[in-house]
């Protein structure tokens, strides 16, 4: 009896240690966005990439004539996702890839864009780190977390829990996307969270021992490893976005054309314009609440939206300002 009280204690504990993420598509509680999601207002145009090594712990190794990886091409990570295990390109250990579009992405309602892999299952990871910039010089990071234990090392072809992972490209599985809230960055130095221009990803290689991947906590990352395949590493299908600004539209930050505050509020917000504009509030869904030409300081009553996130938008005749605020 002590025996199994022990046992029961023990796995108690070790499934109360790690917190619990997005679990997986079609699952409660997922995060997934579908390749044919109606939020998907856009795709990747253009797409650099710098391969990574076959094994990043052998850079000697040969295959094919090199010691990187060689599968896919440029082509085949921009546009939309095709949500299978062909049309991808390989980054390989330690591998970048960076994204561009046809204007620039702002931070709106909830996940700003989507990023696809190809895993062939829900627990078959193989992980990249996320960044972005507003200048395409300066990038900032997603806060990445793993879980994983540690002690093993997982193999090229085993198997690991999604729900021990958050802020890590390829936590899905084909067809599937990823989704990045830019609103997680807003605190960021040197960041215009609705002006970025580039999203860049970063082959999480997954080795527990010498040459290590470490998530915002420091924690290494226990990812697939090794795959010195000519397709090893993280394969981008595709990254869809949900917010752009129009061509031409010069997106600034609001200190520069409009003070919105505070935020959150108690029930009452003010608008200070420096040009006149089209102010609209909706709310997570959508919905327009409140919309008005402002030309001057004006106080707008929102203690009817009580506990919600409001999406404002102030947008005069050559700028955009989008801010979340929300509602105690």
């Amino acid at each position: 009896m002590i025996k199994l009280f022990t046992f029961l204690m023990i796995l108690f504990l070790s499934s109360s240690i790690f917190s619990q993420y997005a679990a997986a598509p079609d699952s409660i509680g997922t995060s997934a966005i579908h390749k044919d999601s109606s939020i998907i207002i856009d795709w990747a145009t253009n797409l650099s990439i710098y391969r990574g090594y076959l094994d990043i712990n052998d850079k000697n190794y040969k295959i094919v004539g090199s010691n990187r990886v060689n599968y896919g091409n440029t082509n085949m990570g921009v546009g939309e996702a095709q949500g299978n295990s062909v049309d991808c390109v390989s980054l390989g250990d330690s591998g970048v890839a960076i994204v561009t579009f046809a204007s620039t992405i702002y931070n709106g309602q909830g996940p700003d864009f989507a990023i696809f892999e190809n895993s062939f299952g829900d627990n078959y990871l193989e992980l990249a780190f996320v960044e972005v910039s507003s200048d395409g010089s300066r990038f900032v990071r997603f806060p990445s977390i793993s879980e994983f234990p540690c002690q093993l090392q997982v193999g090229p072809y085993a198997y690991a829990d999604l729900k021990k992972v958050n802020n890590l490209a390829g936590k899905y599985r084909q067809g599937f996307g990823t989704p990045f809230d830019l609103e997680e960055l807003k605190d960021s130095i040197g960041l215009d969270i609705n002006a970025i221009s580039h999203i860049k990803l970063i082959d999480v290689i997954g080795s527990v021992t010498n040459i290590l991947s470490l998530d915002s906590k420091g924690d290494t990352i226990n990812d697939c490893y090794p795959t010195p395949f000519p397709s090893g590493g993280f394969d981008l299908d595709a990254v869809g976005v949900m917010y752009l600004n129009e061509l031409g539209i010069e997106t600034l930050t609001s200190e520069q054309i409009v003070f919105i505050y505070p935020n959150p509020t108690k029930g009452v917000i003010y608008i200070n314009p420096k040009e006149n504009g089209l102010l609209t509030i909706t709310d997570v869904t959508g919905k327009i609440l409140f919309a008005k030409e402002i030309e001057n300081q004006e106080s707008i009553d929102v203690s009817k939206f009580t506990n919600t996130l409001l999406h404002v938008s102030f947008r005069s005749f050559n700028n955009t300002v989008n801010q979340k605020i929300l509602v105690e």
